[in-house]
């Protein structure tokens, strides 16, 4: 089996996120590993001058809220060896130069399901992390809950996974 140290996890507090960070908890915990969260800032494609203006002054203030949701994570999770982070630029970007300085062993990230037009106006990041990322990724599509009700299982190993 592949030996995990450290595990990345990136996250933008989702639900579907949300079940993935609670797998790369327990797959830490269980494997001694450290867990590395990051939350990626991506500036929107366009903003007027006001809109700039206003999101200057309520940067601190929107960072300072993201620097909070990530140390609750932390919090609720003191069994598990943590360091959480905040990186701004395009997200697939970041989560993979968080992938390598960290060395990390695996990424555990969630993915929205979007199929079809939407997947190609909006991109996909996970596959693109999934397509350059320097370890393997392992990406939940569907909350763990979701899945031991239909297959009857009480595991999250038994959770589907693309």
């Amino acid at each position: 089996m592949l030996p995990l140290r450290v595990i990345l996890h990136p996250t933008d507090f989702s639900d579907r996120s949300q079940c993935a960070f609670e797998l790369a908890c327990r797959l830490a915990r269980d494997n001694g590993a450290e867990l590395i969260v990051v939350h990626v800032v991506q500036p929107p494609p366009f903003v007027t001058h006001g809109e700039m203006a206003k999101a200057l002054q309520q940067a601190e203030g929107y960072r300072r809220e993201l620097q909070e949701r990530l140390g609750d994570l932390r919090r609720a999770n003191p069994d598990v060896s943590m360091e959480c982070r905040l990186a701004d630029g395009d997200p697939m970007a970041e989560i993979l130069r968080a992938a390598e300085e960290s060395n990390c062993d695996l990424i555990v990230l969630g993915t929205h399901g979007r199929t079809g037009f939407r997947r190609l106006l909006l991109g996909s990041v996970a596959e693109q992390v999934l397509r350059r990322a320097p370890c393997p990724v392992l990406s939940v599509n569907v909350p763990f809950q979701d899945v031991a009700r239909r297959s009857g299982a009480g595991s999250p190993a038994s959770a589907v996974v693309e």
